[in-house]
């Protein structure tokens, strides 16, 4: 397959996953809401997968864990679902300018029907202050909406800081850690988290199976309705399979956790020295390596090229990237989080993101970094900004944010 640095938006299931999930595509077929001994083994099976999920995230029951479709329906559901519960119809909500689409337009969505929303700003790292975010409250603040891990660039929230905030604030606290679980520590109860939203896809999981932390007594409202599973709040079906493989994924995910990310930060670290080495003009978005980064991401703007040309060029050489977030990226719209960090546009435009994964090597990032300081020479041959930017010209907001921001 050559070299595959797009994990942020695709990875395969851990081999352990798939084992145990293959009896539960073929012969246990039976149905969780079923009295017979297939339905009974289901449902064991899918409590099971509950109780390891609960453990990735500290969780202290089993049942605080809601299964979904994916990290989607968990945010969509968490955020909706707090907003509407007990029959509210508006109110006053916080969060931040650059959630993930799954939040934000959850959140559009609601201020269309009348809740208030405040959007607190992020540094030039994309870190929000918990200042700024205490001081966005107000007496009819009843939801504080933020994430773990900023999905275009990997930044690091302060979430247990916003969640005890909004903890004293008496609001509920939502966060969406379907970019950071698995890979940064979590502890829903040191986080003061009442929901949490989680994509086992990301550390090692299926697609189609997705989680959401719900602590004890928060209210919720379904969005799906026309059966009683999860408690009465997601109606449907379950993906058997899936959510077993889900549980699995955060079982792997917690064996493993020290040595993997202990070896892709490594792997951050050489990649961003041989950039710095071979390409001039470049800005890595959001913190260095180490406590501040999720340690399987890395998200670089790269002067003077177009992010999908460089990615595609890239692909024909066979190495991998991301050129946005998987959400948004075939839409071509440049990344609203770099907008959000102050980024200029002409900068942004090549956006280009690095994911990690659990089997990631130092001989792909050596392949990667003999491919892309060549494709993008090439492409910068063809750019007149790129002559310009040489000869001591090109844009000044560009210039300006290289000089303060750049690599």
């Amino acid at each position: 397959m050559g070299v595959y640095l797009d994990h942020l938006s695709g990875s395969p299931p851990h081999p352990a996953v798939l084992e145990e999930m293959a009896p539960f595509l073929d012969v246990e077929c039976g149905s969780p809401s079923a009295v017979h001994s297939m339905g009974v083994r289901a449902r064991r099976a899918i409590e099971t997968a509950k109780g390891r999920v609960a453990a990735l995230v500290c969780a202290r029951h089993p049942d605080e864990i809601i299964f979904t479709s994916g990290g989607t329906e968990a945010a969509n559901l968490a955020v909706k679902g707090a907003a509407l519960a007990g029959g509210r119809t508006g109110g006053h909500i916080v969060a931040t300018t650059a959630e993930h689409p799954a939040v934000a337009e959850s959140l559009r969505w609601l201020e269309g029907r009348g809740y208030r929303v405040t959007r607190v700003g992020l540094d030039a790292l994309g870190r929000a202050d918990p200042a700024a975010v205490g001081e966005a409250m107000r007496e009819d603040t009843f939801l504080v909406v933020t994430h773990l891990v900023q999905h275009d660039i990997g930044t690091v929230q302060r979430v247990a800081e916003i969640g005890a905030l909004a903890r004293r604030a008496g609001a509920v606290f939502c966060c969406d850690a379907a970019w950071g679980a698995g890979w940064v520590p979590v502890d829903v109860g040191a986080m003061c988290c009442d929901l949490m939203s989680l994509a086992p896809a990301r550390f090692g999981g299926p697609r189609g199976a997705g989680a959401l932390y719900r602590r004890r007594g928060v209210a919720l409202e379904p969005l799906l309705h026309g059966g009683v599973q999860e408690g009465g709040l997601r109606a449907g079906g379950e993906n058997v399979a899936g959510l077993i493989g889900a549980g699995r994924a955060a079982l792997e995910a917690e064996r493993d956790f020290v040595e993997r990310v202990t070896r892709a930060r490594a792997l951050q670290e050489r990649f961003v020295r041989g950039m710095a080495s071979a390409v001039p003009s470049w800005a890595l978005n959001g913190p260095r390596p180490g406590e501040e980064r999720a340690p399987n991401s890395l998200s670089l703007s790269i002067a003077c090229v177009e992010a999908e040309a460089l990615a595609l060029a890239c692909d024909l050489k066979g190495v991998i990237f991301g050129a946005s977030t998987s959400c948004v990226s075939r839409s071509m719209r440049l990344s609203a989080v770099l907008r959000a960090i102050g980024q200029p546009d002409a900068l942004a435009a090549g956006h280009l993101l690095v994911g990690l994964g659990r089997d990631s090597t130092e001989a792909d990032v050596d392949s990667a970094l003999s491919v892309l300081p060549r494709v993008v020479g090439r492409l910068r041959e063809m750019s007149p900004s790129w002559g310009e930017l040489l000869a001591g010209g090109g844009d000044p907001v560009v210039v300006d944010w290289l000089m303060e921001h750049g690599a």
